[in-house]
């Protein structure tokens, strides 16, 4: 069973799936024992799927459409059920491949973008990385996530997509908790050389880099990672999955908090000072 995450576009999609099924099911003039019986399950599988409690697979729509005599609402379904799934992808589903493969896949959505807005919380973000700071990140999350170790091959290919940073006409705004500059990732060498990196990027005329300072007294809360691609979806990494925001007025209130963190940041020479103090606490 999938975790919820408070998105009410996913919400909804899992709702209409849900109503859906329960249609058919009335329209064919079946109980939900009945719908059970027939597809093998337990009844209360039934009532969790009409009710959105478990979000159904592919096998459950195609079996509940077959008990029901509705083979020709099985492709809508299955369309339906996959554009909801995209809303919401399993780390552990998206990495059984191995990292590269990720970092490959977002490759075109990054070169159509032209306005990227990152936030974050937790680590350096991806598009900024250096190739050791990526490595150290990556084999960490292999090792918790238990996926594949191609480590090498997905720190590279994420430096690689990164270039975009200095071509096209793609802008840049980042804003970084204080927080992230001093968590250290790999060894503090390491963390030198991303912070140093960290600073010549600041130069860049297509990048903004804001650092929102620790203590400041603040009117909004630290927020997860989130990434605001135009003003087309927000993509925002939890522990477990990530999820797809593309619903208008959900993407509004993302740009809209990522509006009140960068009042709360330091630019400029004040920024380059933060991330400083950050290099030279390493020792």
């Amino acid at each position: 069973m999938q975790s919820p995450y408070p998105s009410t576009a996913l919400d909804a999609a899992r709702r209409t799936i849900a109503d859906q099924l329960r249609d058919i099911r009335r329209d064919a003039g079946m109980t939900g024992r009945e719908v059970a019986a027939l597809a093998g399950w337990q009844p209360s599988k039934v009532s969790r799927l009409q009710s959105a409690t478990t979000p159904p697979s592919d096998d459950d729509i195609r079996a509940w459409c077959r008990a029901c005599g509705a083979e020709d609402k099985i492709p809508d379904l299955l369309a339906a059920n996959r554009t909801a799934d995209s809303m919401y992808l399993e780390w552990r589903r998206v990495q059984r491949s191995g990292l590269r493969r990720l970092q490959e896949s977002r490759v075109p959505l990054y070169e159509r973008t032209k306005t990227f807005r990152v936030y974050s919380s937790t680590v350096v973000p991806g598009f900024v990385q250096t190739y050791e700071y990526a490595a150290a990140l990556l084999g960490n999350i292999a090792r918790v996530h238990g996926t594949p170790d191609d480590v090498d091959d997905a720190a590279a290919a994420r430096v690689e997509r990164s270039r975009i940073i200095r071509e096209g006409d793609h802008r840049f705004a980042f804003l970084l908790e204080e927080s992230v500059l001093r968590h250290v990732i790999g060894d503090a060498s390491v963390m030198a050389g991303q912070l140093g990196y960290l600073l010549s990027v600041m130069a860049l005329p297509a990048v903004s880099v804001g650092v929102i300072p620790a203590g400041r007294s603040r009117g909004m809360w630290t927020l997860e990672t989130f990434t605001v691609f135009d003003e087309s979806r927000v993509h925002v990494e939890l522990l477990t999955a990530a999820v797809t925001v593309t619903t208008p007025g959900e993407i509004t209130q993302y740009a809209h908090a990522f509006e009140e963190l960068a009042a709360l940041a330091v630019y400029g020479a004040g920024a380059r000072a933060i991330v400083t103090a950050a290099v030279n606490s390493l020792g």
